[in-house]
């Protein structure tokens, strides 16, 4: 699984840190997402794909 973010896209809602804060993080300054890990470890795949579905805006993609 490859995670992919979209800054531009993200309005800083935070809810993908708060389900994985190892795996996402958010900008001081305007609070859009920054991937810690691009590759998550397979036993966290449901919980970024949750995450994924979360984002308001569509901001983060997964390819498998």
């Amino acid at each position: 699984m490859k995670l992919y973010a979209d800054p531009k896209a993200c309005v800083g809602a935070g809810l993908c840190v708060l389900r994985l804060p190892d795996v996402f993080d958010q900008d001081e300054d305007d609070g859009t997402v920054i991937l810690l890990r691009t590759t998550p470890d397979p036993a966290q795949e449901s919980t970024v794909l949750n995450a994924v579905k979360a984002c308001p805006t569509g901001a983060l993609r997964v390819d498998r």
